[in-house]
């Protein structure tokens, strides 16, 4: 049995990847903003029992992700930073909102710095411990397009901050992963995604599994294939 904590967990991505981790056994200690619907999370986490524990807290809040971490005592071995937004409807480079793509920033690329930031004293007592931080292939500086440049820039900037914590943790043996999740039927992917979020988690929860030091620095999809940086 690990312990996994998942940043953002009250719906898609992050509720599937709680609800996946009770039924198999594992440890789980998930976040939500504090007035997210609490049913579907508390319904996911159910199957973990006692090993299963709710903490709130915002990812732009770092006094609060700081408060959150000093409720975990116990090691973390698995530490998912899921918690993210799309962002405003102007976004383009001919006609942006400005604060609200500011705001994007602050969620999408440095919410998931604060929280690895604030448990990385739970990570290094953990076993064999990971960080991924939930991209997407819309970060890639590779990628053709210009339609929502700053759900773009935010992931860009996220898989800047992995790399250079990669490289700071490398030593400590820690390896730090960016990650595609593809294109899932959510509410922030919409209904024509192509891939169902039970299938997406299911090869997420694979390619963490395996994940070693030697990974570290990868910018990986849900299959485990590299994207170009």
């Amino acid at each position: 049995m690990s312990h996994w904590l998942i940043a953002g967990a009250s719906r898609g991505i992050g509720l599937e990847l709680t609800r996946q981790l009770a039924l198999r056994g594992e440890q789980v200690t998930a976040s939500l903003r504090a007035g997210s619907r609490l049913e579907a999370l508390e319904a996911a986490l159910a199957p973990a029992g006692s090993r299963g524990r709710l903490l709130e807290f915002d990812t732009r809040d770092e006094s609060a992700v700081r408060a959150a971490a000093t409720q975990v005592s116990e090691p973390v071995d698995v530490l998912v930073a899921n918690a993210g937004a799309y962002g405003p409807q102007r976004q383009t480079s001919l006609d942006m909102d400005f604060p609200g793509v500011l705001d994007l920033l602050d969620t999408n690329a440095l919410g998931p710095l604060r929280v690895a930031q604030a448990f990385l004293p739970q990570l290094r007592q953990g076993r064999e411990p990971r960080i991924v931080f939930m991209s997407s292939v819309l970060g890639s500086m590779a990628l053709e397009g210009t339609f929502n440049l700053g759900y773009r820039a935010s992931k860009a900037a996220l898989n800047k901050i992995a790399q250079c914590l990669a490289d700071d943790l490398k030593p400590e043996g820690i390896p730090v992963v960016a990650m595609h999740p593809g294109w899932v039927r959510t509410d922030m992917g919409g209904p024509n995604a192509t891939l169902g979020v039970e299938e997406s988690v299911d090869g997420i929860l694979r390619v963490i599994d395996g994940l070693t030091v030697a990974d570290t620095r990868r910018y990986l999809d849900y299959r485990g294939q590299d994207i170009d940086w």
